[in-house]
């Protein structure tokens, strides 16, 4: 199983939202090192839920429902989207200043290319970001 990082704006799509409609399908990206990754889910991963902007906080774990396919949103066909489900929501938000404080996620795609709307998490940035949520 991979991990990775998704970003929603929570005024935008926030994760109360993602748990009331229980599943949703990732739309709308437009860089191509995002759509590389999310081309690379698997049904099954897990995925770290991101308010940007606003909040600014790791909020809860998704799962790839389904693996990617023709963006719904455009006729080009270099776009593509996943299904996503809610799994977890964070009763303990893992906030960026606390993981820029974190000596073990420096390398982190989220501190390093913060601009990246889907990115990878390395297993072991994955075994620190649940021990600050206290998971």
């Amino acid at each position: 199983m991979a991990y990775w990082l998704v970003k929603s704006e929570p005024s935008v799509y926030s994760w109360e939202q993602f748990e009331k409609d229980k599943q949703t399908f990732w739309d709308g990206v437009r860089n191509y090192a995002a759509r590389n990754h999310l081309k690379a889910m698997k049904k099954g991963d897990e995925v770290l839920y991101y308010h940007s902007n606003e909040g600014l906080e790791i909020v809860g774990i998704a799962k790839v429902a389904k693996e990617w396919y023709q963006d719904p949103s455009t006729d080009d066909d270099r776009w593509v989207a996943v299904d996503l489900k809610p799994f977890k929501k964070f009763v303990h938000p893992v906030s960026l200043s606390a993981i820029k404080k974190d000596k073990r996620l420096a390398n982190m795609a989220l501190v390093r290319i913060s601009q990246l709307s889907v990115q990878p998490v390395t297993d072991d940035e994955w075994k620190a970001v649940m021990e600050l949520a206290k998971q």
